[in-house]
């Protein structure tokens, strides 16, 4: 996979794109990310890749001019391009699934107050949102969006399924993680995880997530409820006990 970023901002993605999961993905050659200084490409003798907006309001708007050219440089033409923006779609299992089956796609990042809709309009973008907040540039939401999608890139984990099986994607919060010691300044870890039977441990997991879903993601409780699931004869009773106490 091939993913560009044309940003105002560049020097935001160093050390995140060659470190961790990504680093090693793009060792092993499973992804390829650009990252282009839309300022390289803008006419203004002094690099000016923005202005006030028309209607008046505060701050910058990102101008046509540089991001028209710097699209049109790295062959963006006819690509799928998104546009990290809070009233974009939101960033879910579906979407970054969708994104890792692709072999290219490309991320403008804007700034500040935004970028000028003709861009969005002209070159077809998607725009996209990775919540309900606001941030100061779309910097962070794509590096959020590629770390995101890149785990869905088959041989980027080292597990496969563990893309999928982990907290939300299986519908429910990932079970609480213990690690060594077994007991430190007397909290202790419970002791089903230690005692070597695999079915206890899981139905203990299973539980665990469960609960820990219907308190603090009610709707993700509600909708695995409804999802269809085939469940074991102690899975099934676990289920029960746990929605009759909601």
């Amino acid at each position: 996979m091939k993913i560009t970023v044309l940003t105002q901002f560049p020097e935001m993605f160093e050390g995140v794109l060659g470190t961790s999961m990504l680093g090693r993905a793009a060792d092993k050659g499973l992804l390829e990310t650009r990252v282009i200084n839309i300022r390289n490409y803008s006419v203004d003798k002094h690099r000016k890749t923005d202005d006030t907006p028309f209607g008046g309001g505060f701050g910058m708007v990102m101008t046509p001019q540089p991001a028209f050219d710097a699209l049109k440089a790295v062959g963006a033409e006819g690509k799928r391009i998104l546009y990290m923006s809070p009233r974009g779609r939101i960033l879910d299992k579906a979407l970054a699934s969708e994104l890792a089956a692709e072999e290219e796609f490309f991320i403008l990042c804007g700034h500040y107050e935004g970028i000028d809709q003709r861009i969005i309009d002209a070159w077809n973008m998607e725009e996209v949102s990775i919540g309900d907040y606001i941030l100061t540039g779309g910097e962070l939401p794509a590096m959020v969006l590629i770390d995101c999608v890149a785990r869905l890139i088959p041989g980027c984990l080292s597990d496969d399924e563990a893309a999928v099986e982990e907290s939300v994607y299986s519908g429910l919060l990932e079970a609480d993680q213990y690690t060594k010691p077994r007991e430190y300044e007397g909290l202790e870890v419970p002791e089903v995880l230690y005692n070597g039977n695999h079915k206890l441990i899981h139905l203990w997991q299973y539980e665990n997530s469960l609960r820990l879903t219907r308190s603090r993601r009610p709707d993700l409780f509600e909708a695995y409820l409804k999802k269809d699931k085939t469940l074991s004869k102690e899975e099934k009773k676990i289920l029960d006990k746990v929605f009759l106490e909601y």
